[in-house]
């Protein structure tokens, strides 16, 4: 059918683009390892068009870096800019704790309301198993779960560019901080697992409480970073 060949080279680009974001969150491609589309190419044993086009998606995403003549390459993130990003992740959460705390949002104004409870307790397993990863030092586990606590939580503000914009930089935030976190010879105890705390403030419309919980992770995270970093 000639549908059939579009299908597979989406595919495959997501299945690209899913192993080798995988990979560099999980601290296997070091920063500034470079590559070429043709070599991701060999290496999965595909074509070009799908890895070109999976690279340019992780790029975008802020994941990998491009490079018009040397292809490809795991960005090189620095502590300054670790502290910016963490900086504009507090913005951009004060801001919805701020409009929560104002007036509510719809999804949030009615404690009972079934779309609600049954979102948030979905967002409450998921911050359960980063939790669950966390107190294991399992960094690789924890990553998959945060991000997809906070991508859960932050839909239900009802506004899908906040949601991208916060999911973007904390991808970015756990590509940069992953390389710091691999040192850890012991990672049990060490990382933020507040999780479940914030859905239970969110939940009970505690907004401020909520407020505080996440500033607490920021400064928690930033203030790891920033030991680590320091050797």
């Amino acid at each position: 059918m000639p549908g059939n060949g579009a299908v597979t080279r989406s595919t495959l680009r997501q299945q690209i683009a899913d192993a080798l974001r995988d990979e560099v969150l999980a601290g296997r491609l070091q920063p500034g390892r470079a590559f070429t589309v043709k070599e991701i190419a060999e290496q999965y044993g595909v074509s070009a068009t799908p890895v070109r086009e999976a690279l340019v998606d992780l790029s975008a995403q802020g994941i990998l870096e491009a490079d018009q003549h040397r292809g490809f390459s795991v960005p090189e993130y620095s502590l300054d800019d670790f502290r910016g990003m963490i900086e504009a992740r507090s913005l951009v959460t004060d801001g919805m704790f701020e409009a929560l705390i104002a007036g509510g949002h719809q999804a949030f104004k009615d404690p009972e309301d079934a779309r609600t409870a049954a979102t948030l307790a979905t967002v409450r397993r998921r911050g359960e198993e980063a939790q669950r990863a966390a107190n294991a030092g399992d960094l690789t586990v924890l990553i998959g779960y945060d991000l997809r606590f906070w991508r859960e939580l932050s839909a239900l503000f009802g506004n899908p560019y906040l949601a991208d914009f916060l999911h973007r930089l904390r991808v970015q935030s756990w590509v940069c901080a992953v390389q710091h976190l691999r040192r850890l010879s012991e990672p049990r105890g060490a990382l933020w697992c507040g999780h479940a705390a914030l859905v239970d403030a969110l939940a009970g419309q505690d907004f401020a409480g909520a407020r505080a919980i996440v500033t607490e992770c920021n400064e928690h995270s930033l203030a790891l970073i920033e030991r680590l970093a320091a050797g």
